[in-house]
């Protein structure tokens, strides 16, 4: 972030507090540190990402539209307040509209706001004529800032403000329904703002979805994540010869943590979540895939599985071997065609694409295929897949016609083909070392799908529908990656394919 020029005039001075929230914050507002001193607000890691990343988008699309998922504690609505009460103390005819999930939250968050208008220096506070529990009108410049609670389905839809911030909306009741009224308060015009922040929630709620759909690029939301590790207060000394293991060995590679960092998330499971891992992921996640693991079920692939493959390919493992892709075609709806490149124990790369047609999609693929010349692409020819296959087979490429609903090879560990190459996956997982890129969708993905058994002890995957119904997405991007073991018994060989061949492969 640019450094703010020094002040040198009055005229200066507002000129530059009006536009610039960094400067405007520290000499305007004071906050409630967390040892309960009163200091001016300067921005931490977390506040200042987040600005960045609002006023690109506003210099982008002349407006705000943000999604901000995090962990406790860590300033999200201090940064919002803070930035709604500048927007209406410093310009004319705003309006700034507040809804929390909890009536304490409520009074919390305007309890904040209280402080930062009462404490301003005099030449920048405002006059109000109401000064209430929940609202601040500020006379002279006709511009207002208000609270409420989330609770009936009619909550604040007879009000119109520029300015909107949803606290903890994962938690709202009648989430739909406000959501749906929010497009009544805030107009989709230049210079308005909605700002959305959460932790957490489970999957299937609201906020999961949007969160989903922001990732996406399926909503005009920017999705903003906000890792628990940015807290430079969250750290805690070990004790002499403390180092982690298992999982939290796995969690430090993987995020690249301090060993004062780990102890303190080792400390914080072991004592507040009394050892429910999930639940910390939940309330301080590092990743957003992390944030959305808590789910009921029983997952195929469990998190610390992938969690060890990304932090592996921090290592230097060497990329050799068969070079196997799989292709996961989809045309038009919510879902991506998602193409994974492995060669041997690395996948190298994974890329999605939304709303392509099968030839589009086609030449996409070709364009990959004739770069760097892979051994096998194994295409799901589950509807529109047939068509992107056989376009690839008649144009030279060797590709593998899979049916993800077709009978298992080996039918007697797995009902479907699609349950074997997700078994195979696993198995490869677990036979360490695999290398997985740090992607926070495929590692959605890869979680998101439970699992049983039918009356022949046979492996059943999570359907797709069944997940819909969950509240998740299809796993565009773990089936990809799945469909690269296609073939079982040459899951975890390097040198079972002929390079010299080439034509119309069918397997």
């Amino acid at each position: 972030m640019a450094a703010v020029a020094p002040i040198k005039s009055a005229d200066d001075a507002l000129r530059i507090l009006r536009r610039d929230f960094t400067a405007y914050a520290p000499r305007a507002l004071k906050i409630r540190s967390k040892d309960g001193s009163i200091i001016p607000f300067k921005l931490n890691q977390a506040q200042k990402h987040l600005h960045d990343m609002l006023e690109d988008q506003k210099s982008r699309t002349g407006k705000v539209r943000a999604i901000i998922l995090k962990g406790r504690q860590q300033g999200m609505s201090t940064y919002t307040e803070g930035r709604m009460y500048w927007l209406t103390s410093m310009n004319f005819g705003k309006r700034a509209y507040i809804l929390t999930h909890l009536a304490e939250a409520t009074s919390n968050l305007f309890g904040m706001t209280r402080r930062y208008h009462d404490l301003c220096p005099r030449e920048l506070k405002p006059a109000t004529k109401a000064n209430s529990g929940s609202q601040l009108v500020f006379e002279k410049l006709q511009s207002e800032f208000s609270v409420a609670t989330a609770g009936s389905s009619g909550t604040g839809r007879s009000a119109t403000a520029q300015f909107f911030h949803g606290s903890e909306i994962a938690f709202w009741p009648n989430a739909a329904d406000h959501m749906a009224g929010i497009g009544q308060i805030v107009p989709d015009a230049p210079g308005t703002e909605i700002i959305l922040e959460s932790t957490a929630n489970g999957v299937g709620n609201l906020f999961h979805g949007m969160w989903q759909d922001a990732e996406a690029g399926l909503s005009e939301y920017l999705p903003v994540f906000i890792p628990w590790f940015w807290q430079s207060e969250y750290v805690k000394e070990p004790p002499l010869n403390w180092v982690p293991d298992g999982e939290d060995a796995d969690y430090k590679a993987a995020f690249g943590l301090s060993l004062e960092q780990s102890y303190w998330m080792y400390q914080k499971i072991l004592t507040d979540f009394r050892s429910d891992r999930s639940l910390f992921d939940q309330e301080y996640p590092g990743s957003a895939a992390l944030a959305f693991k808590r789910v009921e079920g029983d997952p195929l692939i469990p998190m610390d599985l992938v969690l060890a493959a990304i932090a592996a390919g921090k290592d230097d493992v060497e990329v050799y071997g068969t070079t196997i892709w799989g292709l996961d075609p989809a045309e038009y709806g919510n879902d991506d065609s998602a193409l994974a490149k492995r060669t041997g124990r690395v996948v190298t790369e994974i890329k999605s694409w939304h709303g392509r047609g099968p030839m589009e999609l086609v030449g996409i693929v070709a364009r990959e295929a004739d770069r760097e010349s892979p051994d096998m692409i194994n295409v799901d020819c589950t509807g529109i897949g047939s068509g992107v296959a056989d376009r690839l087979i008649e144009l030279g490429y060797p590709v593998n016609r899979i049916h993800f609903g077709e009978r298992a090879v080996q039918d007697d560990i797995y009902a479907l083909r699609r349950d074997e190459m997700w078994g195979e996956l696993k198995e490869w997982l677990v036979d360490k070392p695999a290398v997985l890129p740090e992607d926070n969708r495929l590692m959605a993905d890869l979680t998101g799908p439970q699992h049983s058994y039918d009356s022949s002890r046979r492996l059943k995957l999570e359907s797709k529908e069944q997940m819909k119904k969950r509240g998740l997405k299809s796993p565009d991007r773990g089936d990809a990656v799945a469909l690269t073991f296609a073939l079982p018994s040459m899951a975890a060989r390097a040198d079972v394919i002929d390079h010299s061949r080439r034509g119309n492969w069918r397997l």
